[in-house]
This record gives C-alpha cells, structure tokens and sequence, in this order.
C-alpha cells in the first residue's frame, strides 16, 4: 500500500484474439469426410472369403451343431443327454401335419385351377367347332352350349320342333341337327352322355306313363341316332333320363317349357372330379340360348 493509502491499480492487458481458429474446424470436417468415404469403400468391396465365413458362421448358429463356439467340444456329452432340435428358420411353417397338408391342398387347388382353365379353353373350341357348322347349315338356333362340370353340353331345344308334343320320335329338322354335329362328335376322344328331359307342365304324357319314361325315350332316341346314323362308337356312348327335375331356364318365365323340352348330349371332361367341379367357375359359357316360344301344356 502506497504512502497515500491507495491501492496501485492492477494493469489490465486486452485478451489476444485467435484469428487461426477455423483450422481446427476444417480439420475436423476434413477427418470425418475422409471416414465417411473409408467407410463408404468398406462397403462397397466385398470380400467373398470373409463372407463365405460369415455364412458358415450363421449356418452353424441355426444348423445342426451342438457346440457352444466354433471348434469347440460339445457340452452335452453326458449319457442320456441329447442336443435340442436346432431351430430353422423354416420349421414353424412345416412342422405340423396339418399345415403340410394345407400346402399340399393349396398346390393341388392352384393345379386343379390350371387343369379346369385349359379345358375350358379346349372344351370352348370345340363347342365353337360345332356352333360353326350349325350356322353354316343354319341350325345354329336349334342348339344351345354351356360348359359346366360335366363338360361341354350341348342342348338341342324345341324351338323348331325337334320333339312333338308328348312324343319322342326325332322330327325331320332334330335329325337334320344330330347329322352336323355328329361327325364333329365322332373325331373327338371323350365319352358322350345323352340326358333326356321334359317340360315343367303337370299333365301326364298321353303316350308314356310318366315324365320319366318320356324323357328316357328321348334320350335313347338319341343315342340310338348318334350311334346307328352319326357312326359314333357305341361304347363311348351313355343315357339318362331326368324328367321334369332339371330345367334349363327358370319354368316361370313365359315360354320356357319349349326350351326346357329338350335333350343334352353332354361331352364328359377327362379331368380328374375335383378339377373338374372347378370348370364352372374357370369356363366362359359363349353359347346362345335359343329364344323363347310359348308351348301348351304337352311335355
């Protein structure tokens, strides 16, 4: 303390500014993009002995070994101790009986799908085949198709007459329709059924005792044709008889039971049943429906 009492006063010297500072900023952007592109590189090589051990390495974790590292002896060598089952990846989804048998169903269902989608194709080009040269014959009227789980199904209708009334002799133009189509029948391989049928009107035919009786005369009337005129082999060859029970429109509509007077001569799909109760949902039914024509009440 000086003589006067007061404090010399302490000097105060300004701080010296660094000027220089960015440099450790740059440099430490510099670091990290030369890291950046180290590890960029990295990863844009791959080094095929380094994978081929990673890869063994993940097998042998989820494969059969039992040893706790690589190299190592197993743990579980104790009599009557055995190894848990190894874990794949896959073994949730195949495990089961019931889950193996719903794969095997879903493939037997996507192969049915395939079989029903190329007969229906072929199936359709062969009702086309006939549905030409009945127009060509101008009989194309007469006949309607459809393919459904029988097959393709060819029904010869009423609207020109191919039955009388309660009768069950061809008439000239029925016979004039069964010689077109049987010789494209004849060059084909399948089966062919001949179903007989009547109309829905409750009058008992004057001719036959029943429904049923007339509707198998039909049928047979038929068959008979296809195999002494059209030349079809018999063996291949079949009737049935259904009555009134199946309609091929719905009765109630005016006119129908000249169209639901008829006969089918069905061509029998060699698919195996479950592939071919798929054909109605896969099958484009092209056929024409002949049109409607008010009948009495004779079947």
């Amino acid at each position: 303390m000086s003589a006067g009492g007061r404090r010399p006063r302490r000097e105060e010297h300004e701080e010296h500014e660094n000027h220089e500072r960015w440099l450790v900023t740059y440099a430490d952007m510099v670091t990290l993009l030369m890291v950046l592109f180290i590890v960029m590189f990295s990863m844009s090589v791959v080094d095929e002995k380094k994978f081929n051990a990673l890869k063994a390495g993940l097998a042998a974790g989820f494969g059969d070994s039992t040893s706790v590292m690589t190299g190592s002896e197993s743990t579980l060598d104790q009599p009557g101790v055995a190894p848990i089952a190894p874990v794949r990846p896959d073994a949730a989804l195949t495990a089961t009986p019931a889950v193996q048998r719903a794969q095997r169903a879903l493939v037997d269902q996507e192969q049915g799908y395939a079989a029903a989608r190329a007969e229906a194709a072929r199936l359709d080009r062969l009702g086309e085949e006939l549905g030409r040269a009945l127009r060509e014959a101008g009989l194309a009227h007469d006949v309607s198709r459809r393919i459904d789980d029988r097959g393709l199904v060819l029904s010869l209708t009423s609207r020109h007459v191919v039955f009388q009334p309660d009768r069950a002799e061809l008439s000239p133009r029925g016979q004039r329709v069964l010689d077109v189509v049987a010789p494209v029948l004849r060059g084909t391989p399948e089966d062919l059924r001949v179903d007989g049928h009547t109309n829905q009107v409750p009058v008992k035919p004057r001719f036959f005792a029943t429904d049923w009786d007339l509707s198998s005369a039909r049928a047979v009337t038929v068959l008979r044709y296809l195999n002494e005129a059209g030349a079809i082999p018999g063996e291949r060859l079949s009737a049935a008889a259904f009555g009134h029970e199946v309609p091929l429109v719905d009765p109630s509509r005016p006119g129908s039971q000249r169209v639901n007077k008829r006969v089918d001569i069905v061509v029998i799909s060699a698919l195996p049943a479950a592939a071919r109760e798929l054909l109605d949902e896969v099958a484009a039914t092209e056929g024409e429906t002949p049109q409607d024509e008010t009948e009495g009440g004779s079947s």
